[in-house]
């Protein structure tokens, strides 16, 4: 009855955080307007980070709990042991994955406009300079898994003439119709279990 007692102020915690993050989506998937400029914004990385923080936000209360209950059973210890592995094995490889594209692409802006045949790549605020004809290869790199915290995590990389690679990850925008667009170039697919960008 004592875990009872605890659990509901944390559920209730948990139900309004709930509410605030499903409350923010709406209001920026309604007030949101199509743009040609794109970069890491508050917006996108919510609609990323929507699961894994819904998963940590009902999990933590209840794990929580268990440190106001005293002494465990052997029962409730094995329950904890098992409830904490699901809930930071869902939520923790999304957020490292989103932290990961986030150290890569936060200085980055990209404009595209497809209807203006227009693609350019900003980093730090500078123009990098290329052509279409300057990219050798596309590589679009995707999650083999579409049922996973992390699957809507993937990346493209541009390899230029000069010998440089940007990287545009879906931290700044959903990548297929940047994909379609590049689609006649040198144009790679890859699939991974899990897209850590590796150059």
């Amino acid at each position: 009855m004592k875990t009872i007692s605890l659990l509901r102020p944390l559920l209730e915690f948990g139900g309004a955080l709930l509410l605030l993050l499903v409350g923010l989506r709406v209001v920026t998937g309604l007030f949101g307007t199509k743009r040609a400029t794109y970069q890491v914004t508050f917006g996108r990385q919510l609609a990323l980070l929507f699961w894994p923080l819904l998963c940590l936000s009902m999990g933590l209360p209840f794990l929580a709990s268990f440190l106001f209950a005293g002494t465990l059973s052997g029962f409730e210890l094995v329950l904890l042991l098992v409830f904490s592995a699901l809930v930071l094995g869902f939520a923790t490889p999304a957020l490292l994955l989103h932290l990961h594209y986030y150290l890569r692409n936060h200085a980055t802006a990209l404009v595209f406009e497809p209807k203006h045949n227009q693609l350019e790549v900003y980093e730090h605020g500078q123009r990098i300079p290329f052509e279409r004809a300057d990219i050798l290869q596309v590589e679009y790199v995707r999650c083999s898994s579409q049922r996973l915290f992390w699957s809507n995590y993937e990346y493209l990389q541009l390899h230029l003439r000069s010998g440089q690679v940007l990287t545009l990850s879906s931290l700044m925008l959903k990548l297929a119709p940047l994909a379609a667009f590049l689609r006649n170039t040198n144009f790679r697919t890859r699939d991974k279990w899990f897209c850590i960008i590796q150059r």
